[in-house]
């Protein structure tokens, strides 16, 4: 009896590849996962990578989004504090240019104005986790300072015109801020301090210069509605941002459900396979016993 040694180096190679398939499948029932290398799946681990790469986006926009929102609203909240102090200012002015009021009783409409002019500058002057949200890019610089030297009194503006925006993964840029001096100072017509400051200084002496108080006064009006209509914005990037940052939860969802259902192992059908493994590992081996126990009884019958 001749045995083919390719015959049996066949079968030494296909037990050599039923037990690395025992292996894998084992490592994979234990751990969930399917694809645990490259080599496993090479598309599917690809995929994989664009996959955690998307997710990752995904959370640092997240992250931005947190810290930003929180920003925009305190924004909000002063602005809508700033234009109550002014719809103050314009009811005290009012009154006091109606002519009735006597000199005592105008200077208390200058020092309740200066009042509001100081609670303004406060909340221009807002900060947010350290960072004043009304200076531009100059987060870290006061953005206005008065100046009491002059009649009216001045104020200046520390800080710079430009815009911060957050992209999201989609490509969209929401604008962050609007700058204080679009927002306090205007183009001097509907300047908040300007009018503030000159309105102070109207009153001051006790004595009204009609014309010029209902002047001021109307400045002042139009201020007013110039910050209603900046504070639109940050409303607006509010709007955007929630958005997007719910549409970003959403896709994240997706994108997480997808990863996992490329990845895990389903163990029903690993289960099955390695059963099935392990059944013709066990053939195999028996087969390879038996040639070998074939070839020592052939050789024992041959003449010495």
């Amino acid at each position: 009896m001749r045995v083919d040694p390719y015959y049996v180096r066949n079968l030494v190679s296909s037990l050599d590849q039923a037990q690395a398939s025992e292996q894998q499948l084992t490592s994979e029932l234990s751990s969930g996962v399917r694809v645990t290398s490259l080599s496993t799946d090479p598309v599917a681990a690809g995929e994989n990578v664009s996959l955690l790469n998307q997710i990752q986006q995904d959370d640092s926009f997240t992250s931005s989004s947190s810290l930003v929102s929180g920003q925009l609203q305190v924004a909000d909240s002063a602005l809508g504090s700033v234009v109550t102090e002014l719809t103050s200012a314009i009811s005290l002015a009012t009154s006091a240019n109606n002519g009735t009021m006597n000199s005592s009783n105008v200077k208390s409409i200058s020092n309740q104005i200066s009042g509001i002019l100081n609670e303004v500058l406060s909340l221009a002057n807002t900060s947010y986790q350290g960072n004043y949200i009304f200076g531009g890019t100059q987060t870290s610089t006061t953005p206005f300072t008065m100046a009491t030297g002059t009649s009216p009194a001045g104020t200046s503006y520390n800080g710079d015109d430009n815009v911060n925006y957050l992209e999201t993964p989609s490509g969209q840029k929401i604008q962050l801020n609007v700058s204080g001096s679009q927002i306090f100072l205007g183009s001097g017509t509907n300047s908040v301090f300007g009018a503030l400051n000159n309105l102070v200084a109207d009153y001051s002496s006790g004595t009204v210069n009609t014309a010029q108080a209902v002047s001021d006064t109307q400045a002042l009006s139009t201020a007013l509605n110039y910050v209603s209509q900046q504070r639109v914005t940050i409303d607006n990037s509010i709007t955007q941002l929630t958005a997007a940052s719910d549409a970003v939860t959403n896709q994240k969802t997706q994108l997480t459900s997808a990863q996992t259902s490329l990845m895990q192992a389903d163990v029903a059908t690993v289960s099955t396979q390695l059963s099935l493994t392990e059944t013709q590992q066990t053939a195999l081996e028996d087969v390879i016993a038996e040639v070998n126990s074939a070839s020592n009884d052939l050789f024992s019958k041959l003449p010495a």
